[in-house]
């Protein structure tokens, strides 16, 4: 099975967790989600299968957003109510403050992770160092902030969804609006409710997914041609169709981009075209 899977996925899992029990309920071990959740998240974490796995980048790139949930008041090591508490305030905030630190988040922000994060420092991720008591510096990042909408908010507990680039945080985007107001902010929730064009209306849970296997219906997952809708090529004579399956350039001439390739209708795989040069697109091939 070479394809993409949609999973909703539920409160308590590791993104890993998902991983490993698709391989158990799919009986293949080739496999590979597009972004983690943290496990108290819920909501969209698309999977990519067999030879499907060379593009998780593509979509891990893609944007996503999310609706989360807030306290002002207190901070956490994790900056989630997952970490232990280390500062208690009873300050909170009326809504137009808030309106107004949010002016300071929307577009291109640096931000800095959070230490309990999976990123790693000189070869060691940072939740291991965090829960061995060590906090480092962390170089701050660039990330955008596409759109940034308070849904409540009564003063001190609240909601908001985001539209973001890859590589941001939610919590320490609540950490660092809890900063800007004089006080602390904490998340309380998370769901991702889309990745790129992959939405909640179309997500699976995994019990869904056993259930549907047990029917021997596959229609959970979604193949490459399906889900990458770029522009399509059709090359044709052997010697050309051999080239492309083994990875090789072609000369052609197109727009620069990224192309589904066909020969007399037949999917044969992806391609990207640079300066009427086109190859197989991370060598992905059917």
């Amino acid at each position: 099975m070479d394809g993409i899977i949609n999973i909703d996925k539920s409160s308590g899992m590791t993104s890993f967790d998902v991983v490993r029990r698709l391989k158990r309920i799919l009986k293949m071990k080739k496999i590979g989600h597009t972004g983690t959740l943290d496990p108290m998240a819920t909501g969209i974490l698309v999977i990519c299968t067999g030879r499907a796995t060379r593009l998780a980048q593509d979509i891990e790139g893609q944007r996503k957003t999310y609706i989360a949930g807030f306290e002002l008041g207190y901070k956490t090591t994790t900056y989630d109510t997952e970490g232990e508490i280390t500062h208690r305030t009873d300050k909170g905030a009326k809504r137009e403050e808030l309106e107004k630190a949010l002016e300071n988040f929307r577009g291109e922000i640096d931000q800095i992770p959070p230490m309990y994060s999976a990123l790693k420092v000189n070869g060691k991720r940072l939740y291991e160092l965090a829960r061995e008591g060590k906090e480092v510096e962390r170089k701050s990042r660039r990330v955008t902030i596409e759109n940034l909408e308070i849904l409540d908010f009564d003063g001190r507990k609240g909601t908001f969804t985001c539209t973001v680039s890859k590589g941001t945080y939610i919590r320490s985007l609540i950490y660092d609006i809890g900063e800007l107001l004089g006080t602390y902010g904490v998340m309380t929730s998370l769901r991702r409710t889309q990745v790129g064009e992959y939405t909640l209306d179309i997500a699976y849970t995994l019990e869904e997914i056993e259930d549907m296997m047990g029917k021997e219906d596959y229609s959970f997952s979604k193949s490459i041609e399906e889900s990458f809708l770029y522009p399509t090529i059709e090359i044709s004579g052997e010697k050309n169709i051999k080239l492309f399956n083994n990875g090789n350039t072609l000369i052609y001439e197109k727009e620069d981009g990224r192309y589904r390739i066909y020969n007399d209708k037949k999917f044969l795989g992806l391609a990207e075209v640079k300066k009427c040069r086109l190859k197989g697109y991370k060598y992905y091939n059917v």
